[in-house]
């Protein structure tokens, strides 16, 4: 018996080709490092507002109940979010953050050697759970940072089996239009799952973007995620739900693990949809200091990629790893892409108005030192 085991060994190609989903730093391990007690966090697109003030409350009172194992079905959240986006409650399903559900809609819909299509520069989680699945991974070039809905399109063969656009797209905040997006939808084959991820619907105004939960009736295959992590300031418990057709959403809920939302999860997501005036707050703020930290690299001479989600990328002009250290030391922290092919950017979120001077100054330091 050889004596040279390895774990390794045992697992699937799939597997193996895998690593480990790359989170960012955190505040705590920053302060480890560097010895700094008032750092900032610009790298993981969070509500810098925080939790509405009805959740915190909320949850203070539910603590005592954490003993008792949550509702499985999710009843109550399912109910509030039918009546938001006009469908049944058999439509919706509910996820340990919206990548849980991404992943179930991979390792539903695709078959070993099947065809996953997504955008270069597009969400990493769709690729990670393609390739766990062992799907071919059709990666479409980006147009302009963005999805190129046309050649997206053509990609799709017989052996597709699902495609993944966000819209907004993260890393990059680039989005698609409504006329884009049905465009696409009437030339896919019904057979082939089209999954829209809008984690950052609800930051947008613009006329043109669709609101796709919507449009269920018209397109059998079509299946939108959203998620509580981003305006609704709820990325620390985990919550995010699927919309889909009644059978789509039946054969995700088969391989759903149970009771993979916390009790403290769904009722937090129902009491921040019912405090629409946090969530109007959160979208004015990130408006106006998104034009706050552009007009700011602007005058820097840093040039920014046109975002409607809640961060923005700015392009370093060469490998932005040694910038990334520089901004460390000046305790602020963003977010380096170059496992998303970007080895140039950062991504940047968008802060508080204190928060977000912080990050303009210390790009202004970066700017004047040696490293750039």
């Amino acid at each position: 018996m050889s004596s040279r085991f390895s774990p390794y060994d045992l697992v699937s190609s799939g597997l193996s080709r895998l690593r480990p989903y790359d989170p960012g730093k955190p505040l705590e391990e920053l302060e480890r490092e560097y010895g700094i007690s008032d750092a900032i966090k610009a790298a993981s697109n969070e509500n810098p507002l925080g939790a509405s003030p009805r959740v915190v409350n909320l949850i203070k009172k539910r603590v005592n109940g954490i003993h008792r194992y949550p509702d499985g079905s999710g009843y109550d959240l399912k109910k509030e979010l039918a009546v938001r986006h006009h469908v049944g409650t058999d439509q919706i399903c509910l996820g340990n953050g919206s990548n849980d559900v991404l992943d179930l809609l991979a390792r539903v819909f695709v078959k070993p050697g099947q065809v996953g299509v997504i955008s270069r520069h597009a969400f990493i989680v769709y690729y990670l759970s393609l390739v766990y699945t062992h799907a071919e991974i059709r990666v479409v070039e980006a147009k302009d940072f963005g999805h190129d809905v046309e050649a997206m399109t053509k990609a799709v063969d017989e052996n597709t089996a699902i495609m993944f656009f966000a819209n907004p797209n993260n890393p990059t905040g680039t989005w698609l239009r409504e006329s884009e997006l049905r465009r696409m939808l009437s030339r896919v084959p019904p057979e082939v799952i089209v999954v829209i991820d809008e984690a950052y619907a609800e930051y947008i105004k613009e006329p043109q973007y669709p609101d796709c939960t919507q449009w269920l009736p018209d397109y059998p295959n079509l299946v939108v995620t959203r998620t509580f992590s981003k305006i609704f300031g709820l990325a620390g418990l985990r919550i995010g739900y699927s919309v889909s057709s009644p059978e789509i959403n039946d054969l995700m809920n088969r391989v759903r693990q149970p009771f993979n939302c916390s009790s403290l999860a769904m009722a937090a997501a129902i009491a921040a949809l019912e405090d629409e005036e946090h969530t109007e707050r959160s979208r004015q703020l990130n408006r106006e200091q998104m034009q706050y930290l552009s007009n700011g690299f602007s005058q820097l001479q840093f040039e920014t990629i046109e975002s409607v989600g809640n961060f923005l990328c700015v392009d370093m002009n060469r490998p932005a790893m040694p910038a990334y250290e520089y901004l460390l030391r000046c305790g602020v922290i963003t977010r380096p892409i170059g496992g998303y092919e970007m080895p140039n950017y950062l991504r940047v979120s968008v802060g508080t108005e204190a928060e977000n001077a912080r990050v303009i100054e210390a790009f202004e330091r970066l700017k004047d030192s040696a490293v750039i």
